[in-house]
Parts: structure tokens; C-alpha cells; sequence
């Protein structure tokens, strides 16, 4: 049995396959996930899995140089938005921040490696996480 965090084995598979500044999405029950992007959808409830829980998750396993997110997320869910950066501090990274309005963020998906869906219902729980490397 594996002894890292991360216990989903599609969502690690994917997450050794991606390569410098290749991206992958974490996002709420919401988001259109486009055509031709594979989805990897953990969401079983309202709420479950979290979207910081399932980011946190990632990030175990995951190195992150930038952040694509949807502007709006200060007015919408600005909550989120301070959990989200405070996680990315937990895990001692510091990731350039670039934000774009949400029709362009859904536009970013479509060339991501994988989308993973959670359970969260609030507005703009959506982050673009772009591959870093680790030396």
C-alpha cells in the first residue's frame, strides 16, 4: 500500500505524468469541464471533498510554480481565497499569482493535463495549478 498521502490512484497518476509548468485543475461541483480533458471527479456530496481538503491533498505530492485564478474570487469568495494561500504556504510554496477574469479561466482549462472535481459549493473554488520542478 502506498505510504504517501495522496490515496487516489488516478489523481496521483496524473500528477506523475505532468511536466514543467504543464497545469492541472482543482475546482468546485460547478465549473464546465470541457471535452477532450480528462476528468477526475472525486465529488460525493455537497461540500465532500472540500476543495482546500482536496488541494491540500495535492500539494502533498505536487510542486506548484503559478496559480492561474478567476478574479472575481475576491468579491465572490474571498474566504477561499485566504485558505487556498494559506495552504500553499503550509506546504513552504509561494507560487506566482496571475489572475484573469472567469470566462478566460475556463478557456485556460481546456489545455490542462486533468481536471479534478470536488464536491465544494462556493462560487470560484477553482485554481489552475502550474507544474514546478523540485531541484
Amino acid at each position: 500500500m502506498k505510504r504517501t498521502r495522496l490515496l487516489n490512484s488516478e489523481l496521483s497518476y496524473e500528477i506523475s505524468k505532468i511536466g514543467h509548468t504543464a497545469s492541472i485543475v482543482v475546482c468546485d461541483a460547478g465549473l464546465p469541464i470541457p471535452c477532450g480533458v480528462k476528468r477526475i471527479d472525486l465529488a460525493i456530496e455537497r461540500g465532500y471533498p472540500s476543495f482546500i481538503r482536496t488541494l491540500d491533498a495535492v500539494l502533498s505530492e505536487l510542486r506548484v510554480e503559478e496559480i492561474v485564478i478567476a478574479q472575481e474570487i475576491h468579491a465572490k469568495n474571498p474566504g477561499i481565497f485566504q485558505e487556498m494561500m494559506d495552504t500553499f504556504r503550509a506546504h513552504q510554496m509561494e507560487p506566482v499569482v496571475t489572475e484573469v477574469p472567469h470566462e478566460a479561466f475556463k478557456d485556460l482549462t481546456r489545455s490542462s493535463e486533468a481536471i479534478v472535481r470536488t464536491g465544494e459549493c462556493t462560487p470560484y473554488a477553482n485554481v489552475i495549478l502550474k507544474s514546478g520542478v523540485v531541484f
